[in-house]
């Protein structure tokens, strides 16, 4: 019986005592461990399964933590993480003060930068490579492993147009496997396709062209060839791009097989792949299927209607209309920016938009929302999913800026929809015409409502309603977490005191409610699953000051802090969100 040799890493300087020969053994023992913990506490699997011998290899040829390797994105991490001093962390991956899913710099000295939203390796990498040369580390290293998926992004080729004009000493490794959390789109795809094929002449590559020293393509899971070419060109000096092909969910035939399921699948049998099924039948159904089976439904009806997603067809549930409708719904890859501003033109032309991005990834096209949307008074529908608390995916996923950082731009209808009978009806009115642009949110994860799919009604833009009436206590909300204020009410100390007001629309603020719960309450308590600052509370907060209302406000929301990983329930008790919190809270006040 072999001896385990993955029992005998606990850093890189461990693996290099192997002998070359020993590393086929080893990728098989790290891709068993992987598969064995993620088939229990699920995650993201079929990345990581796909790069096990390009990390083994990287970490074998070069010295690192001294050498600086970034991943990008972070799903292709974890077998780095194993073999970099956290092999014995790993089970609590993404766990309530546990390691994180992505690399993360406080966590790690092999962490040389923290990554979560795509295609930032190259100018990262090329950052610490230019410092580099500025110091005088003539002989340091630098890496970055980026995704076929993400080297599609404006940023990406922003890294490589600057690195090809400069003598840093930079390794780009592409890791092409078609496909990132869906099959990867557009013309570059196609490109690299054909480099694969063998029909791109050398003369015509694209990235020899941006003055690049170019090998590949290679077999990603062929450690010797990988472990000669890393050697050959630790000896180059200057820009480097080395393209590599792997296969996503190599080592686990269910997961080669279905490469979109099997990008974070959940719960499944290690031996077979075979997933865990979940009694779904009578369960109420995912926000994003809501957004997704209305927009079809929607689309059936205005023949204007456009969909489009950056990269998330399957994530945002765009997928339905792309599937029934397929000649008006667009992915246009990892490209936030672009989405935004393809959105607008689209709409100078009379056609009703739906951008559907995820609320962290909205972040990265905030210009393209401020001056080619709002300041043109472009009516582009913004549906943010994921908005508020997203779990265990952590800091770099949560989307709780979003309410603050599209308060401050004129022209821009802001809406939180408390349930899914109300997401439909806000997509619904939002179709029949607005003057301005709308960013509607609504959060990761089911809903409440079995019998949703309701007719529709049309929603009056910038009213608030009052959900419960109570003699003492205001408590206001937005979006769904107004479900926990429903919840806490019936539970305090004295529920007849407590009144309930719903805001649907952050932007405009239903003032003339806003009025008449000011003279009425002396105490206001405003709750939101975003961030206080700049947030809901924070314009209920200005309203009262600037018509010297004497009312007592109480603002609850995410503090001033970045909020890390764990699952939902456990981040809303942090945030004191949760219905034992919001009891307490009431409590406190009467």
């Amino acid at each position: 019986m072999k001896e385990n040799l993955l029992s005998k890493i606990s850093s890189p300087i461990d693996l290099r005592k192997f002998s070359e020969d020993q590393l086929p053994q080893l990728a098989k023992e790290l891709r068993d461990f992987i598969i064995e913990i993620i088939s229990q506490k699920e995650g993201h699997l079929g990345a990581s399964l796909g790069v096990i011998e390009l990390t083994i290899a990287l970490h074998y040829v070069f010295n690192t933590p001294e050498d600086l390797l970034v991943w990008d994105v972070g799903h292709q991490a974890y077998g780095h993480k194993i073999l970099t001093e956290r092999k014995n962390l790993f089970h609590t991956n993404r766990d309530l003060n546990g390691i994180s899913g992505f690399p993360k710099r406080s966590e790690s000295i092999y962490d040389t930068f923290g990554v979560g939203h795509s295609s930032t390796s190259i100018s990262a990498a090329l950052g610490m490579a230019m410092a580099s040369l500025l110091k005088g580390e003539t002989e340091k290293q630098h890496i970055a492993v980026i995704g076929d998926a993400s080297i599609a992004s404006g940023m990406a080729f922003e890294g490589l147009n600057h690195a090809g004009v400069t003598n840093a000493n930079l390794l780009v490794i592409l890791n092409d496997n078609a496909i990132g959390i869906d099959p990867s789109v557009g013309a570059l795809k196609d490109y690299l396709t054909a480099v694969k094929e063998g029909k791109n002449p050398k003369q015509n590559n694209i990235i020899k062209s941006l003055n690049f020293d170019y090998s590949g393509p290679i077999d990603g899971h062929d450690l010797p060839k990988l472990i000669s070419e890393l050697n050959r060109l630790k000896k180059v000096k200057g820009p480097k791009f080395l393209h590599v092909i792997t296969t996503k969910g190599k080592g686990l035939q269910l997961a080669e097989e279905h490469q979109v399921k099997y990008h974070a699948p959940g719960k499944f049998e290690a031996k077979t792949g075979k997933i865990h099924p979940k009694n779904e039948e009578g369960l109420p159904p995912k926000f994003q299927d809501v957004f997704g089976h209305t927009l079809v439904e929607l689309a059936k009806q205005n023949e204007k209607i456009i969909g489009i997603t950056p990269a998330m067809p399957s994530g945002s549930s765009m997928k339905y209309m792309m599937e029934t409708i397929p000649e008006r719904a667009f992915d246009v890859g990892i490209a936030e920016q672009h989405a935004v501003t393809l959105s607008a033109g689209m709409a100078t032309q009379g056609m009703v938009v739906f951008c559907n991005i995820y609320s962290t990834f909205l972040q990265r096209a905030y210009d393209q929302v401020i001056h080619d949307v709002a300041l043109q008074k472009l009516p582009v529908i913004f549906c943010l999913d994921r908005a508020g608390l997203v779990g265990e995916d952590g800091a770099t996923h949560h989307g709780v800026f979003d309410i603050a950082y599209l308060n401050c731009i004129p022209n821009l209808i802001i809406s939180a929809p408390i349930d899914e009978i109300e997401l439909r009806n806000i997509m619904y009115t939002a179709q029949l015409g607005l003057e301005y642009p709308i960013a509607i949110r609504y959060p990761r994860g089911r809903g409440e409502i079995v019998d949703w799919q309701k007719p529709f009604n049309k929603v009056e833009i910038g009213t608030a309603k009052q959900l419960k009436k109570g003699s003492k206590i205001a408590f206001l909300s937005t979006g769904t977490i107004g479900k926990n204020v429903n919840k806490a009410i019936p539970l305090s100390n004295q529920p007849n005191i407590v009144s309930h007001y719903h805001f649907p629309f952050v932007k405009p603020l239903d003032k003339t409610i806003l009025a008449k719960i000011c003279n009425q309450y002396k105490t206001i308590i405003t709750i939101e699953d975003g961030v206080i600052i700049g947030g809901f509370g924070s314009l209920i907060n200005q309203y009262i000051l600037e018509n010297c209302h004497p009312n007592k406000v109480v603002n609850l929301g995410v503090s001033d802090s970045f909020i890390e990983h764990g699952n939902i329930k456990e981040l809303q008790q942090i945030c004191q969100l949760d219905v034992n919190s919001i009891i307490n809270q009431i409590n406190i006040l009467i």
